[in-house]
């Protein structure tokens, strides 16, 4: 191959890398893209608790006692398929990921025979003095992760309120003997009612400030002025009464 030929074959390799060096530069400059100094648009979100506004939203606004009033079993049968994969619910059912639920109303916590339970809800358990009462079930299925820290349920939880007292409606039901409702709306048990004002004539409270009593030296009722003349000013036994004025 003589000189002429090579120094072709340099040109086009040489003229390929300039027009695709050409090309870079042109694609750079029409659609080279730039970050704004200033997004468009700031969405500010409040950081909190993640259970926090589950176990003091929805499970707090609506007591579970008035939930359970108009809740339907029949519909929670449905809502538990949702945990099925994890949890039994017959009598004498097997141990899953989770603890069989049968008589879980009221039952102990941590306290299903066979199951390894975390940490986290072994103490939670207060060695068997806490229970799955209503209340208990309603927050820990708003969201199992804000109201027990670590457990190991990855569950995230039923934020309807409907769904979540259907729920446990079911779960009442699969017991030999279900625990009693609680009443919807009930009072205050007696004790725990708001302080009232004493009654009057009452003796104030310990520690109370005492209410602003009138002082004990009242001013004394206007007695009726005496029908004399005051001493100063009453003649003399035997003087007599000036001019004019009758004697007395």
């Amino acid at each position: 191959m003589d000189s002429f030929e090579v120094n072709k074959v340099l040109g086009g390799l040489l003229g390929t890398v300039f027009v695709i060096f050409s090309v870079g530069i042109v694609s750079n400059s029409l659609f080279a893209t730039h970050a704004p100094e200033k997004p468009g648009f700031v969405i500010e979100a409040a950081e909190g608790d993640a259970g926090g506004a589950a176990a003091g939203g929805a499970a707090e606004a609506t007591p579970i006692a008035d939930l359970l009033a108009s809740a339907d079993a029949k519909a929670g049968e449905a809502v538990f398929k949702k945990c099925a994969a994890c949890h039994s619910i017959e009598k004498g059912g097997p141990n899953k990921v989770g603890p069989d639920l049968w008589s879980i109303v009221d039952r102990p916590v941590a306290s299903h025979e066979g199951f390894a339970y975390s940490g986290a809800m072994k103490e939670f358990a207060n060695g068997g003095s806490e229970k799955w009462t209503f209340d208990n079930l309603n927050h820990f299925l708003t969201s199992p992760k804000g109201f027990v820290k670590g457990t190991a349920m990855g569950f995230a939880g039923l934020k309807k309120d409907d769904e979540r007292a259907n729920l446990i409606a079911y779960m009442r039901e699969q017991a030999d003997s279900p625990v009693p409702l609680p009443e919807a709306g009930a009072a205050a048990p007696e004790g725990e009612a708001t302080e009232a004002a004493p009654a009057e004539g009452a003796a104030p409270a310990e520690g109370a400030a005492p209410a602003e009593a009138a002082p004990a030296e009242q001013a004394p009722a206007e007695a009726a002025p005496a029908e004399q003349a005051p001493a100063d000013q009453a003649p003399a036994a035997g003087e007599a009464a000036p001019e004019g004025q009758p004697a007395e």
